[in-house]
């Protein structure tokens, strides 16, 4: 029997398609993998970012404190609402007294518009401004362990 040359082409190997084959393969490996650390991600977990690093959202705030704890509250019913005390105390009579502190720091740059070269920056007359905010929040527990009174403080400078 006779058969075309073309039904056994596949038998043959070009030498020059394999090495075209055997340089492009590993480039778009390597674009692939730098590529996927540019995957967008949704502004919902974007809004999210940016709220933990201004420490909104679930961390420790006044109005958190101000909603969550009531005098009688189990210590257990506290820690559900504000997560565990960064010290804990006793008082005068073995009571234990927590106790939550949160610093915090926000700045600001601002200046005026101006153009860079290369790694020279363009702006001169930029300004940066920080801003510390503490939040000290007290709970103080009966002898049952319920909260039997609490109090808090915050300052900005």
């Amino acid at each position: 029997m006779h058969f075309p040359l073309s039904l056994f082409s596949f038998l043959f190997f070009d030498i020059d398609h394999m090495k075209k084959s055997l340089f492009v393969a590993p480039l778009v490996c390597i674009a692939l993998i730098s590529l996927s650390g540019c995957y967008p991600t949704s502004l919902v977990d974007q809004q999210k970012d940016m709220n933990a690093a201004k420490g909104e959202g679930d961390s420790l705030s006044i109005g958190k404190v101000q909603k969550e704890i009531k005098v009688g509250m189990s210590s257990a019913d506290v820690v559900g609402a504000l997560g565990s005390p960064n010290m804990v105390t006793t008082d005068e009579k073995r009571r234990e007294v927590w106790v939550y502190d949160k610093v915090s720091t926000e700045g600001m740059a601002s200046g005026s518009a101006g153009r860079s070269f290369l790694w020279f920056p363009g702006d001169r007359n930029a300004t940066v401004s920080r801003t510390q905010k503490t939040l000290t929040i007290v709970i103080k527990f009966d002898e049952k362990g319920l909260v039997r009174d609490f109090a808090y403080n915050t300052s900005k400078f």
